[in-house]
């Protein structure tokens, strides 16, 4: 039976080429994304790849959408194999420039709230049947307070414990919990910075690869490059407060505050 999976964010970047892959996979695809149109191109792309595909336009940020979404793929699919919890937002800005409590407010809707109102609906169905998984795409961003990046940073933060949280809470249920955290990819949220900026930049196809290869495999938690990714969570997440505080502020000298 091919698997049926949810993917939000799915109109750019990594939900885009996530549906790309798992659809020449054969499997049944549940894809949302804020651009109807384009949601709808992506989604055509999938079926003539073979896949059946169930649109889903509208905003994860809105609590009552997400449940109609749900209550149409149970419809349709009659549940979920996989949840990728995928959308995401960035409002890069130095906090020397503005710090805005709107930017954050945002983010936070559609980084952790986005996802939290699809756990909520996802994650009983997947206890009552014993099986499932629910994947979050967080961030290596979330291992220290990077600069120009708080609100991000924040969210991923959040979202990486609340992940750890919940996959605590359903150990041996049989639903599996997996926390992705890539490096930089190249999409349209990296757009606006430079290349040199973005040590070790990959392309979605790469990184999406890398991504199902560890939510088939149900890993606890997927990161990559591994140069970087192990830098940041070995190193650099460990540094003490004061070496990291002088040298990062140095470092972010010399980029760009947007």
């Amino acid at each position: 039976m091919a698997l049926r999976i949810l993917i939000t964010g799915a109109t750019s970047g990594l939900g885009q080429e996530l549906a790309r892959q798992l659809a020449a996979q054969g499997c049944r695809l549940a894809l949302t994304g804020r651009r109807a149109e384009r949601l709808h191109e992506i989604a055509e792309e999938a079926r003539r790849a073979g896949a059946q595909v169930l649109e889903l336009a509208g905003d994860v940020t809105d609590r009552d959408c997400v449940e109609r979404h749900y209550a149409e793929i149970k419809t349709h699919f009659g549940g979920l194999d996989w949840a990728v919890l995928n959308a995401g937002i960035s409002k890069s800005k130095s906090a020397r420039i503005k710090f805005s409590s709107d930017d954050y407010r945002q983010v936070f809707e559609t980084n952790i709230f986005g996802a939290v109102y699809w756990i909520e609906q996802v994650l009983p169905d997947m206890l009552l049947a014993g099986s499932g998984v629910i994947a979050g795409v967080s961030s290596i961003a979330g291992y220290r307070g990077l600069p120009n990046a708080g609100a991000y940073s924040a969210s991923k933060a959040a979202f990486t414990s609340l992940l750890e949280s919940v996959r605590v809470d359903v150990r041996g249920t049989g639903v599996d919990v997996v926390t992705i955290c890539p490096g930089f990819v190249r999409t349209e949220l990296t757009d606006r910075w430079k290349p040199e900026d973005m040590p070790f930049l990959m392309e979605p196809r790469d990184a999406a690869k890398r991504m199902i290869a560890g939510i088939r495999a149900r890993k606890r938690v997927v990161h990559f490059p591994w140069p970087l990714s192990s830098a940041m969570k070995y190193v650099v997440r460990n540094l003490p407060g004061w070496i990291y505080d002088r040298v990062v502020a140095r470092a972010a000298k010399r980029r760009p505050k947007y």
